[in-house]
């Protein structure tokens, strides 16, 4: 059973696209993310945890989102292989890795053009 969700907590992201397969190819070649189907329009991104849980969506629009607003990051064990996957899978760096305080960072458009960052420990 999934744990109930938090108050005021960040709890779903959803990711506006504008061709849904295209997005769930370019998702589980370079995260190997897992989807469920809800027909044309939306797909839920499934929990990692495999408890039938959805943390996200991907939401079918004739139009890019226009940029700036919150930036989603998402985590990885190795940084370089994670960039290696996102371009593999059709992505874009946008800003290639940089460090800060804790680690180190790369940003990334996905075929639809959503900005996402992801970082590493080291």
């Amino acid at each position: 059973m999934a744990p109930e969700p938090q108050h005021h907590t960040l709890n779903y992201t959803e990711l506006t696209v504008t061709d849904l397969a295209a997005a769930i190819s370019f998702y589980e070649a370079a995260f190997g993310w897992d989807f469920v189907d809800y027909g044309p329009d939306y797909a839920g991104i499934a929990s990692p945890d495999g408890g039938g849980e959805e943390v996200g969506g991907l939401l079918v629009s004739p139009e890019r989102r226009p940029s700036g607003g919150p930036l989603v990051l998402l985590y990885s064990d190795d940084l370089d292989a994670t960039a290696q996957a996102i371009v593999r899978a059709g992505g874009t760096i946008v800003q290639e890795a940089y460090p800060f305080p804790g680690g180190r960072r790369l940003h990334f458009a996905d075929p639809s053009g959503n900005e996402l960052g992801v970082w590493a420990r080291q």
